[in-house]
Formats: C-alpha cells, sequence, structure tokens
C-alpha cells in the first residue's frame, strides 16, 4: 500500500477539522493509501511544534515553504485565511504536489483563475473544502433532484447566515478587509453558491445588492479605536439557471439567533425539498397531493453514513462531513474516483460571485459569461 504524506498548514478552527478528519478517515474507511501525517506549519513556531505533537505529526515546520519543499510530504493540505491560499497552492503546484485547500479557492477572479490554470498544467488531483456538499442527505437530495421526483425544477431558495457578527462592537478582523476576501458573500455565501451549483447546474444571470450595515468596528475587543470595514455584511441576489430555474441567494453573518443556517427549498412541478444545516441529518418532501411535507431522515441506507453508524436517527456532525469530504479525496488521489469540488470547480463559485458583487456595483443583471 503506498503511503501518502499529509502536510498540514494552519491550526486555526480548520486546522484542527482537517486533523481530524485526516486521522478518522483511515479508522472509518478502507483506503487504497496509507496516510502518514508528516508535518505541519504554523507561523508560530511553539504553535506549530504543540499542534503537530497534539494532532500526530511527524514535524513541525514555522515556514509553509519548508512545509511545501518537505520530501515527506505528497499533499499539500492549506487551511489559512483566505489570502494565503493563492501564494501556497501555487507554490505547491510548482512542486507537483495535489492541493487540498479551504474555501474561498482566492481573494479575487483573476488569482482563482491562475490556481486553475496551474492546476491544469500540474496534472495534479485539486479540492477545495467545500463539505457541507459531501452530506449524505444530500447526496439524497441530489439523486432526487436528477432522477425527476420533483419534476421539472423551477425555483430555488437559498440562504446561509449566522450571528457571529451580529454585536456592532465586535472587533475588526481579516475577514472585514476587501484585500482578503472577507465579507459574508466570500465566507459563508460561498458555501451555498456551490451548494446551488452541485444540485441545480450552472448559474447564467444574476442581478444582486450588498450591503455595509457595521461601516466600523473596534480595532480590538473593547478598545475605543475604530477601523473601516470594507466588506459585505450582508448580500442578496436573484439567480437564473441554465436550465431554466429562478432562485434567491441571500447570505448575512448580522442575524441573530442563527449559527449554521445554510438552507434551501428546491421546487419544481411535482414537489418540494426543503433542507437546513442546522437539522443537517433531514430533509423534508412534499409530491404534489399528499397532505404535507415528509420527514427523510439520514440512515445507512445512503453512502457514507453506515461507515459512521449502522443505525438511521444516530445523526453525523460536521467532522464526519469532514471525513467524508477527505475520503472523496483519497479515493481521487488513488485513481479510484472524481468526486468533490476541484480548483476548475471552485473557480466557477468564484465567478459566480464576482457576477454577484459586479450585479451590486452596477445595479443591473451581469451573465456569468461576462466575467
Amino acid at each position: 500500500m503506498r503511503e501518502l504524506g499529509i502536510g498540514l498548514i494552519g491550526t486555526g478552527f480548520m486546522g484542527r477539522a482537517h486533523a481530524l478528519a485526516f486521522r478518522n478517515v483511515s479508522a472509518v474507511f478502507e483506503l487504497p493509501l496509507n496516510l502518514k501525517l508528516a508535518a505541519l506549519a504554523d507561523a508560530d513556531p511553539q504553535r506549530a511544534r504543540h499542534c503537530a505533537d497534539a494532532w500526530g505529526f511527524d514535524t513541525a515546520h514555522s515556514d509553509w515553504q519548508q512545509l511545501i519543499n518537505d520530501p515527506k510530504v505528497n499533499l499539500i493540505a492549506i487551511t489559512t485565511p483566505n489570502h494565503l491560499h493563492y501564494p501556497m497552492a501555487m507554490a505547491a503546484l510548482a512542486a507537483g504536489k495535489p492541493v487540498y485547500c479551504e474555501k474561498p479557492l482566492a481573494v479575487n477572479l483573476e488569482q482563482a483563475s491562475a490556481m486553475r490554470l496551474a492546476a491544469k498544467a500540474a496534472g495534479v488531483v485539486t479540492r477545495v473544502g467545500y463539505n457541507y456538499q459531501h452530506n449524505p442527505i444530500i447526496g439524497l437530495a441530489r439523486d432526487l433532484i436528477q432522477s425527476g421526483a420533483l419534476g421539472q425544477i423551477i425555483s430555488f431558495q437559498g440562504e446561509f447566515s449566522e450571528d457571529f457578527m451580529a454585536d456592532p462592537v465586535s472587533p475588526w478582523s481579516w475577514r472585514c478587509d476587501a484585500s482578503y476576501a472577507g465579507g459574508a458573500l466570500a465566507d459563508l455565501g460561498s458555501h451555498l453558491l456551490a451548494m446551488a451549483r452541485h444540485l441545480l447546474g450552472d448559474v447564467e444571470a444574476v442581478c444582486a445588492d450588498t450591503q455595509t450595515v457595521h461601516a466600523q468596528r473596534p480595532a480590538t475587543s473593547g478598545g475605543q479605536e475604530q477601523r473601516e470595514v470594507a466588506v459585505d455584511d450582508q448580500v442578496h441576489a436573484l439567480l437564473r439557471f441554465a436550465n431554466g430555474a429562478r432562485g434567491t441567494f441571500s447570505s448575512s453573518w448580522l442575524k441573530h439567533g442563527y449559527k449554521n443556517h445554510l438552507s434551501f427549498e428546491i421546487s419544481g412541478t411535482q414537489g418540494t425539498l426543503a433542507f437546513d444545516q442546522e437539522r443537517l441529518n433531514e430533509l423534508r418532501m412534499y409530491r404534489a397531493g399528499q397532505g404535507g411535507f415528509q420527514r427523510l431522515l439520514a440512515g445507512p441506507d445512503l453512502p457514507g453514513y453506515a461507515a459512521f453508524s449502522p443505525a438511521p436517527g444516530h445523526q453525523l456532525g460536521y467532522n464526519e462531513l469532514k471525513t467524508l469530504e477527505v475520503h472523496e479525496l483519497v479515493m481521487a488521489l488513488a485513481g479510484l474516483g472524481q468526486d468533490g469540488t476541484d480548483f476548475e470547480q471552485a473557480w466557477e463559485v468564484e465567478r459566480l460571485a464576482t457576477a454577484i458583487r459586479l450585479a451590486a456595483l452596477e445595479s443591473r443583471w451581469v451573465r456569468i459569461e461576462e466575467v
């Protein structure tokens, strides 16, 4: 069995999620590759060493370029703030190494385009962390849509809202800087755009509006100095899909009471499907002529679920979705699958987000082919 050396860059929330997934995937799936936690990098050398020891990585680096150059590292996993995705991924691709990068792919479409072309030239596997679409219940939703169970799809209503920036005195962070690809659209909305494309296919045109509600935030927690917020707090858009469906899209990080509200309703001529990530193990489905919505619960009959639990109703969670994403990545690296969002598909998501920003700026419908 060939060994795959994992190199992880970043030790925040997503770094830990990746580390858990890389450790868990071998416990729940029979893999064609032997995973080795080879190296971890963080700019703080003490934190790098601490996390490497705690998470089971052999080597700690304080320079991410050293990790990419490490001959024991075969796969580069990038979990850093958004503005670092481009230089790290480009360096990894130049070294001929596969890349598993968190979303959004880059801070602008120009960078995303260069990453897409570099990935094609390198001829290596790439994946981007749109893990919500790896949920077994989302697989069921896609199967129902593609089988025609809802009839002809006519509408999509999607929202991804949270409230972690709802307090106007929450301090300024890199997420408030446009050059870091911050804002509700990049941070949350990109997940929903990827989900809409995953379920319904390409979007042809958009019309949108964005708003910065809190134009300034404290530079530090409890401090008096204020810093400008140069990104959107909320965004709303209309979508025209290539299949003829129409849609609405909204995202906010100011919406009190919501913690992970990635939700959608998809309606067709014969029924409706509804999903909310805060209840990630179930769908609601209505078929024309029945009395009300039916609750569809995830269970071991759905691909991926049984690897974690043999019983329905026992629930999968966020980290299980990340493990399923890593499993599909490993299968692709072994030449045994093509599931997951690669740099080409992630570029399409960035292209769609760019069109939304342009539509909001110019107050008009924008065709995706324009960007």
